[in-house]
């Protein structure tokens, strides 16, 4: 990002104020960043928590920024894009987080040769520990993509991708957090159910989930591999995985990727 850029947001949910809170601790000016948001009381919010220029009015956030994040629900790309599209100028980027909206369709509701960066983050942003993918349009180049990767990079790691892609990312890792809070919600019914009060389930759950991911992360090890050193022959884990082979489980999980990710088209 260049020195003194406004940087815009159209909607200011959570995950907004997710990246809001990034750009601020990576050195940001809150002067320089509006929100459009509809909610008066979400408004206040922002506005007391971060210092930074809230309003109700989309025309005004896109006509005063230099970079506007669009983090709205998809269903309402058509109608809010259309409506502010007078504001928007070839000199501006627009950097999309909505799933199954490609930069092609931003692009003509734009009506001009709009920069157009998509970018598909997930809640771990909430924490500084969010995984995004990115991908430009036809007239964004790499200097849009770099401003979209240190925005992003405020609240995770980044990767590029090609867009054709981008419904795959949004099965894997913009759902992918529901899929573990899931695996971690059973970890924890079965903890209660063999005598364990939920807190010490929830504890031990979760610093299991974070080990093992951390564990693939950092010893380079397939996680087939990993599984297979855990799983002693005759042992309680080898015991527990053929019980989840049974019922199908990892066919199950990517199957419901494979549901997400046409979703995601379908929302297209």
């Amino acid at each position: 990002m260049k020195n003194k850029e406004k940087i815009g947001f159209i909607g200011g949910g959570n995950m907004a104020e997710a990246i809001l809170k990034g750009i601020l601790v990576a050195n940001v000016s809150p002067q320089e960043v509006l929100v459009a948001e509809p909610l008066d009381a979400r408004r206040d919010y922002l506005s007391a928590t971060y210092g930074v220029t809230v309003t109700a009015d989309n025309h005004q956030v896109v006509a005063d920024s230099d970079i506007i994040v669009l983090a709205i629900k998809p269903q309402m790309a058509a109608a809010v894009v259309g409506a502010f599209a007078d504001q928007f100028t070839a000199d501006k980027l627009l950097i999309s987080i909505l799933a199954g909206t490609s930069t092609a369709k931003l692009e003509a509701l734009l009506n001009v040769a709009a920069k157009v960066v998509r970018v598909m983050p997930n809640t771990p942003a909430l924490i500084g520990c969010g995984a995004a993918a990115l991908c430009s349009g036809q007239y964004a180049g790499g200097a849009e993509l770099e401003t979209a990767r240190k925005i992003f990079a405020a609240v995770g790691s980044v990767v590029t991708v090609k867009e054709s892609q981008m419904d795959a990312v949004t099965a894997v890792s913009g759902s992918g957090p529901a899929y573990v809070f899931t695996v971690i919600e059973a970890l924890v019914a079965g903890g209660v159910a063999e005598g364990l009060d939920r807190e010490t389930a929830l504890a031990l759950a979760v610093r299991t989930v974070e080990g093992a991911a951390r564990l693939v992360a950092e010893s380079g090890e397939e996680p087939a591999e990993l599984r297979r050193k855990v799983c002693s022959p005759g042992g309680t884990t080898l015991a527990a995985i053929e019980k989840l082979d049974a019922g199908g489980f990892g066919d199950l999980l990517v199957a419901a990727v494979r549901r997400a990710a046409e979703r995601s088209r379908e929302l297209g």
